[in-house]
Order: C-alpha cells, then sequence, then structure tokens
C-alpha cells in the first residue's frame, strides 16, 4: 500500500506560479520574508493549489508545494475541454473559460496557464477581466473548475435520471 501511495505523489507536478517579497520594517531595519504560490495536478482531471510563506523561498515553495498537493480537486472534463463556459469572480477578478474544439491547445496567459496545463484540460479559452493578481485569478480560477457539473450530476441533482429523460423525448416525439 505504501507503493501505491508513492506512485499517486511521483504522477503529480508541481508549477511555481507567483513569488513575492514581502518587507517589514522594524526597529534594527527591514526584514524580508517570501511567499509563493503553487499549482499541482497530475494531468489527468485533478488540480489544487497552495500558498506557502517563510522567511526563504525554497522553504515558501515547500510549503506551498505541499498545500497544493493536499487541495486536490478533481475536475470535470469532456473530450479534454470543460463541458460548457463557466465565468466566476474572486474580489476584482473575474474567469471566464470556455470550450474550445480539438486543436485549439490552450489558450490562456499569466496564472491560468499552469491550472489548465496540470488539470488535464487540452482545448479550452479563457479570458481574465479586471484585476490579473495571481492570488485572486487562482481563486476565481478554482471556482470556475468547482462550479463544473456532467450533464449526468444536474439530472441526479434534480431527482431525475437518464433513463426518464430519454423516454420523455420519445413520448413527446411521437405525439
Amino acid at each position: 500500500m505504501g507503493d501505491v501511495m508513492e506512485e499517486t505523489k511521483a504522477e503529480v507536478q508541481d508549477r511555481v506560479v507567483h513569488i513575492g517579497r514581502v518587507v517589514k520594517v522594524v526597529k534594527g531595519g527591514r526584514r524580508f520574508s517570501f511567499n509563493a504560490l503553487v499549482v499541482a495536478g497530475d494531468g489527468a482531471g485533478k488540480v489544487g493549489w497552495g500558498l506557502g510563506k517563510a522567511n526563504e523561498v525554497p522553504e515558501a515553495i515547500r510549503k506551498a508545494s505541499a498545500a497544493a498537493r493536499k487541495s486536490l480537486k478533481v475536475v470535470r472534463l469532456e473530450a479534454h475541454t470543460i463541458p460548457y463556459e463557466v465565468n466566476y469572480r474572486y474580489s476584482s477578478s473575474r474567469v471566464m473559460m470556455l470550450p474550445a474544439k480539438d486543436g485549439v491547445g490552450i489558450i490562456a496567459g499569466g496564472a491560468l496557464r499552469p491550472v489548465m496545463e496540470l488539470s488535464g484540460i487540452s482545448n479550452v479559452v479563457t479570458k481574465c477581466h479586471g484585476s490579473t493578481n495571481p492570488h485572486n485569478v487562482i481563486k476565481a480560477a478554482f471556482r470556475c473548475i468547482e462550479a463544473l457539473r456532467t450533464p449526468e450530476e444536474v439530472l441526479m441533482r434534480r431527482g431525475k435520471s437518464t433513463e426518464t429523460t430519454e423516454t420523455e423525448e420519445t413520448t413527446e416525439r411521437e405525439a
């Protein structure tokens, strides 16, 4: 069982999105510390993000990577793209994601590109409006990802099954 856990951890890749330097002015001068924003994913439908803070950059990245691996979420994919258009915002950052046909690729920039690449979405068009602060863009992107539902999930939430909708459609056509 230990081998299985090691294999899944090895599949997950990390990508540093942003490193910020924070300065605290004290009586003796300035104290520098760092924060790191990291996105982790397996490229097959799981992605997460993490924020780490420390006095040294490598330690901040290590903490952020551990947090990102803990927060992995499942992405509902439909033929290597998202099932439908989705828009969400976090603070003043707005993120729009549109499904794309095969061959379009990932049209995303800034903080969104690592999220799309590591989640396994290979055909998508994204756009950021408002603030492009990486922290807020990542949070808005994850709101978009969490909002995605498959048609089966929507039907189950409504209390219907796929068989009843198919028979309803055939009876409507016959009438």
